[in-house]
């Protein structure tokens, strides 16, 4: 602030939200039931948010929304712009990702080359990318035959490979042994630190606590908290959420 004219930034806008969900609502196409009810929230770049919540308490479809590929029954999904400094995307990384029956190496070209990437830049870019995700000996091998964990990485090196600033993650290490998962958390908090904005969904309150600075908790589609990692652990919890934590929510 200018401290010869203290209200110089008095009518600056604050930062339009990277994504938004007004009223929200997804129903379950069998029976009507809301998978998300009224959902509002906003997430602003650069933060990295866990989504927590039982077994069937929207959370997925939480991602999904935010993500652009659910359909609203009810409700709006903002999207504002992207860092100055990036490309801008969003990238959604599953708890089994989808990969191509080729080499690690060839999953990236061919995502770079719908990305308009192409010729020596995308096998540039691809190789950085691998690189980056610390799949660099990997590059020739088939991408179904790689470890849970580096499938992981690779969806990773993908989202990366395209200039996406924001991940969205569902469980990203829920299938993983305790090496893969600190080697992924390792790469999620890098990513973030470095501008990356994460949302991600798990089970684990650890992970939670050690990547996320902001806590969305979900229970039959209702968002119940919607509150910094420190509140959510120390602070006082619904009914609902106490269970969750004691390990009763699932």
């Amino acid at each position: 602030m200018n401290a010869a004219n203290p209200n110089l930034n008095a009518n600056a806008q604050p930062p339009l939200p990277r994504l938004a969900l007004r009223d929200a609502t997804v129903r379950w196409a069998a029976t009507g039931t809301p998978a998300l009810a009224g959902v509002t929230l906003q997430v602003h770049s650069g933060e990295c948010v866990a989504v927590l919540g039982g077994n069937g308490a929207g959370k997925t479809t939480l991602l999904r929304a935010l993500q652009g590929h659910q359909i609203l029954h009810a409700g709006q999904r903002q999207v504002g712009p992207p860092p100055a400094e990036s490309p801008g995307g969003l990238a959604m990384v599953f708890q089994q990702p989808f990969v191509l029956r080729v080499s690690a190496l060839s999953n990236l070209r061919v995502a770079l080359w719908l990305a308009g990437v192409r010729g020596s830049a995308g096998a540039q870019r691809a190789q950085a990318a691998l690189q980056r995700m610390g799949l660099g000996a990997q590059a020739r091998q088939s991408a179904p035959t790689l470890s849970g964990g580096q499938r992981q990485r690779l969806a990773l090196a993908r989202a990366w490979a395209i200039g996406a600033d924001v991940l969205l993650l569902d469980e990203p290490t829920a299938s993983l042994d305790p090496s893969a998962k600190r080697e992924l958390e390792a790469l999620i908090a890098q990513l973030n630190a470095e501008g990356t904005t994460v949302i991600f969904s798990t089970h684990n309150l650890g992970q939670a606590k050690r990547l996320a600075r902001r806590v969305l908790y979900l229970e039959a589609g209702q968002l119940q908290m919607d509150c910094s990692v420190e509140r959510f652990f120390t602070g006082t919890l619904p009914s609902g959420a106490q269970a969750f934590v004691r390990g009763e929510g699932f």
